[in-house]
């Protein structure tokens, strides 16, 4: 392509200044001449009208010229072949090196992308460390509570074994109480039969032997209250023992809870867990042995209702006798009285 204002008279001012310095004016040398400029199949076309407006048709020209004609068309020939495929070089250089930027930009994307890829898996590591610290940490501090539940449950089955032991010592002192009272009441029957026997000799020996009874009633009495008492204390001891084993048992579920949890990280959960199961089974037969221990107290408080009935028995058997007893100083004073007033019946009577 012809340069921006490149005119004939511009080539024959080259050509001229080329042969007045005594050189050839070829097309590359004009091209020269003029600063690299312009193109060689215009200036070759510039300087082809030039010769012929000079004449050069008109004379004959020599085999040199001619040659060099022919040479000079030629090599002119092989400069714009060459400088077409030196373009279409450039060109697919071009569009290799545009290519090469283009796969470049792609494989700086990827690798951005890469980076960021490994900076993110960086952070997921870092974080999957924290989470397994933690969660060790959480192992650690679930197996210290569960031996801290095992350890409760082993206390729990102290104090029921204690309960048991006090249940039966309970039981013991009912059926002594209860023998007692059998005994008290057979020596009464007893004692009232030989008072109705006997009981114009012994009306004193009755009275003490009534205020001995009293006092042993007000014994059994004593005993009986403290025996409620100690009913009463157990009952509350028993309820305390199945609100802490109620406690337990929530404490276990929220341990199995967070058992099942760590299964998905820790390989040997499912034994923890075998393990709490027990401790579970363990607990709830506790508790059957609580509603057990409950069961069997029935009979005791219903032993300690019938102590009361009988008690009460005996104190209106002792009223009874002491109205007996009062009677019968009665009609002993109104004896003594007659005596005193008129001794001659007695005589005959005597």
């Amino acid at each position: 392509m012809a340069r921006t204002g490149l005119y004939k008279s511009d080539v024959k001012k080259a050509r001229d200044s080329l042969l007045a310095q005594s050189q050839y004016p070829s097309v590359d040398a004009v091209r020269v001449a003029l600063g690299n400029t312009g193109s060689k199949t215009t200036i070759h076309k510039y300087l082809k009208e030039l010769e012929e407006e000079e004449g050069a048709g008109a004379r004959k020209a020599t085999i040199s010229d001619a040659l060099q004609d022919l040479v000079e068309r030629l090599a002119s020939r092989l400069q714009e072949e060459a400088d077409q495929r030196v373009a279409e070089t450039l060109e697919a250089l071009a569009l290799r090196e545009q290519e090469f930027l283009q796969t470049k930009r792609q494989l700086e994307q990827a690798l951005h992308a890469a980076r960021e890829s490994s900076a993110a898996l960086e952070s997921r590591l870092h974080a999957e460390a924290a989470a397994h610290a933690q969660t060790r940490d959480k192992h650690q501090a679930e197996t210290v509570a569960r031996h801290t539940a095992e350890q409760q449950v082993a206390d729990l089955k102290d104090r029921l074994a204690e309960n048991e032991q006090h249940r039966n010592s309970l039981e013991e002192k009912h059926i002594h109480a209860r023998n007692a009272l059998e005994h008290y009441r057979q020596s009464v029957k007893d004692q009232r039969d030989q008072d109705q026997r006997r009981h114009e000799q012994q009306v004193q020996q009755v009275q003490a032997e009534l205020r001995q009874q009293q006092l042993a009633a007000a014994a059994k009495q004593g005993e009986v209250t403290k025996l409620n008492q100690e009913a009463a204390k157990l009952l509350s001891e028993l309820a305390h023992t199945k609100q802490s084993l109620y406690e337990q048992l929530t404490h276990g579920r929220k341990l199995e809870q967070k058992v099942e949890q760590l299964q998905s990280l820790q390989v040997h959960a499912s034994n923890i867990e075998r393990q709490l199961a027990g401790k579970m089974a363990e607990v709830e037969l506790l508790s059957e042995q609580l509603a057990q221990a409950n069961t069997q107290l029935e009979p005791a408080r219903a032993r300690a209702r019938e102590l009361e009935i009988l008690l009460a028995e005996a104190q209106a058997r002792a009223e009874a006798q002491q109205q007996i007893g009062d009677q019968l100083r009665g009609y002993l004073d109104k004896f003594a009285q007659l005596e005193r007033e008129d001794p001659q019946p007695r005589k005959r009577t005597k």
